[in-house]
């Protein structure tokens, strides 16, 4: 059957917002730069690399200036970065540009992060190919094919306006992915447990798909680490998707996830999200768009940030949850916040699942020895 396209389907980025984060503990927030948030994770060096990184892009576009300005701004050389058009989709920048959801910013977020992140572990410039297409399965599956080690995956909707054809045929295109070794990263969404969606609970598809890692966020600074939410009290806002599927069961490899509350009328399926990283706006990531340092966040960032680390790890991991699992130790317990319906606790949980990397950890868990 041809592709099934998601509509409407959006980008997870948030631009900084203007009113204040409440502030926890001594520090005021702020944003970072990509180095320096993969020190405050304990990134790894020296890596071998080799990964190629994959980006699926539904819109919006690059220019090589903005790439120039930034790696730049950080002491990092460019990366290599080539456009592949699955259905005609090209790069297209400077088409919204004025708009709150230009999708220029989702695009250089992707582009940033994940580079530098690869770079902060290697000290080699990335290899990327920025995947353009209307139909985020099929671009997975031109990845794949083409050889790509890494995927990242910053544009999804609630499983309710997917619906479970298109779901189903998302998750058949990610776990063929895996199958042929490519690791699968995906944002669990901007808008609190809801996702936007017609209800107080819904997950976000890719995301919730088994064979995809699904990617939550948090507010980092130097000290104080918990979950992403920006708008307290409530299920619709500005925090980090995430929940239980309504289309995908439980899995048996996530280990030590709690069951969803008794008698909920909600998903009781696949816990979302199986990982976590700095996302909010306010302690967001220095990136360049347009010609101008912005402060960007979202769980949109939290997707390339592992794709930048795990392409590092070398070639062809593949399905990699079921590991991430079995070492819990390798990532940052989040037991403080909530996204609106959940809330977080000791060990996984709906709003940041296992938590946040510990890269030299990882590293140590997915590298093999020379």
């Amino acid at each position: 059957m041809p592709p099934v396209p998601v509509v409407p389907c959006h980008p997870y980025f948030k631009l900084r917002r203007l009113t204040p984060h409440i502030q926890i503990g001594p520090e005021a927030p702020s944003p970072w730069n990509v180095p320096n948030l993969c020190a405050a994770y304990n990134w790894p060096t020296g890596l071998a690399g080799g990964g190629i990184i994959a980006i699926v892009e539904l819109g919006g576009g690059w220019v090589q200036s903005d790439m120039n300005q930034y790696f730049q701004s950080i002491n990092q050389p460019v990366p290599q970065i080539t456009d592949v058009s699955v259905d005609g989709t090209q790069n297209s920048p400077n088409q919204s540009t004025g708009s709150a959801s230009d999708p220029d910013y989702e695009v250089a977020l992707d582009i940033q992060v994940s580079a530098a992140a690869y770079f902060t572990a290697t000290g080699k410039p990335a290899i990327i190919r920025m995947y353009w297409s209307q139909d985020i399965a099929s671009a997975v599956q031109k990845a794949a094919n083409d050889g790509s080690d890494v995927c990242s995956i910053s544009w999804g909707a609630d499983e309710a306006t997917w619906g479970t054809e298109a779901a189903d045929e998302m998750e058949s295109a990610a776990s063929d992915a895996t199958q042929l070794g490519m690791v699968v990263f995906a944002a669990s969404g901007d808008n609190d447990s809801s996702d936007g969606g017609p209800t107080p609970a819904n997950v976000d598809a890719p995301s919730s798909c088994p064979h995809a890692v699904g990617c939550g966020g948090t507010y980092k600074t130097s000290t104080v680490e918990t979950v992403w939410n920006d708008s307290p009290g409530q299920t619709n806002g500005e925090g980090t998707g995430g929940g239980y599927s309504t289309i995908f069961p439980v899995q048996n490899w996530q280990i030590g996830a709690p069951p969803p509350p008794a008698n909920s009328p909600y998903g009781k399926g696949r816990m979302v999200p199986d990982v976590s990283g700095d996302a909010d706006p306010n302690t967001g990531y220095n990136v360049v768009v347009h010609g101008t340092t912005t402060v960007v966040g979202g769980t949109s960032a939290v997707a390339p940030l592992y794709a930048g680390l795990f392409a590092a790890f070398g070639k062809k991991l593949g399905f990699v949850t079921p590991s991430l699992y079995q070492n819990q130790a390798d990532f940052n317990d989040i037991t403080g916040g909530g996204n609106g319906l959940y809330n977080a606790a000791p060990g996984p949980d709906p709003c940041t699942g296992i938590g946040s990397p510990i890269g030299n950890k990882l590293a140590a868990l997915f590298v093999k020895p020379a």
